[in-house]
């Protein structure tokens, strides 16, 4: 199977408000994830480290299929609460979980894009950029029926509220997308401490101007904390290099 070659930037800070990093990213060869610990929760910052680290093992699989990614999502949301159970500092912890993963779908490489709360995967292709994840959160199911414009819910007093996150003693479904790999696609993993300061017309611009997916991630954190950082901050850019391909 002829599988995309890649570069990968990645950078997190802790912004200019939060007293610790709540965020995780992971980058193997196959797999990239963002997870944002939960706000507010016991022991966030282990959460999200958990979920990384359960989603490296995807990297290990010598053929990883869509459902395997989901396999591995309700492993981690067991872990994650198991982990609660046995020690009270860490009761309630919870983190949301974002990324993309290379399978093997009808005999060919894929990526399936997957999502549980309202960190982001964002797609840059022929100069436009595309959102591919939907957020599990409040605000946008009151976008989608109508009671809250995007404008009102960037100041709404729910807009941090998720509605699915690994941590939940039901597992959360999540969101797979399954697309064919394009050569020059560039794809942004993100916690909503970008997209919370910074506009999706910025982003773009970013992602036009810097080449050097290092650069262009470490540009939109930077963006992020100078807009304000009011929360963490994390940024993994994926670009699939034009005219490479590994057997």
């Amino acid at each position: 199977m002829s599988v995309p070659v890649v570069r990968v930037g990645a950078a997190t800070d802790v912004g200019a408000v939060r007293a610790a990093n709540e965020d995780a990213f992971l980058v193997t060869g196959s797999v990239f994830a963002v997870a944002d610990g939960m706000g507010g929760h016991a022991a966030g910052d282990v959460a999200s480290a958990m979920a990384v680290q359960g989603l490296r093992g995807l990297d290990a699989e010598v053929v990883r299929r869509p459902d395997d990614v989901r396999a591995r999502l309700v492993r981690v949301n067991a872990d994650i609460v198991g982990a609660s159970v046995r020690d009270p500092a860490q009761a309630g912890m919870g983190t949301t979980v974002t990324g993309i993963c290379l399978v093997d779908f009808a005999g060919s490489a894929h990526w399936v894009v997957f999502n549980i709360g309202d960190s982001r995967v964002y797609r840059y292709a022929g100069g436009a950029l595309s959102q591919l994840t939907t957020d599990h959160s409040e605000v946008a199911e009151l976008i989608a029926a109508g009671e809250l414009t995007p404008e009102q819910a960037a100041v709404d007093v729910r807009r941090n509220v998720v509605t699915r996150a690994l941590g939940s003693h039901v597992a959360p479904e999540p969101d797979l997308l399954v697309i064919p790999p394009g050569e020059g696609d560039r794809f942004l993993l993100c916690s909503d401490g970008l997209t919370g300061e910074v506009s999706d017309e910025v982003i773009a611009e970013v992602l036009a101007g810097v080449a050097d997916p290092q650069e262009a991630a470490e540009r939109l954190v930077s963006d992020a904390v100078a807009a304000g950082g009011r929360d963490n901050v994390t940024v993994v850019v994926v670009d699939h290099v034009p005219g490479a391909a590994s057997a």
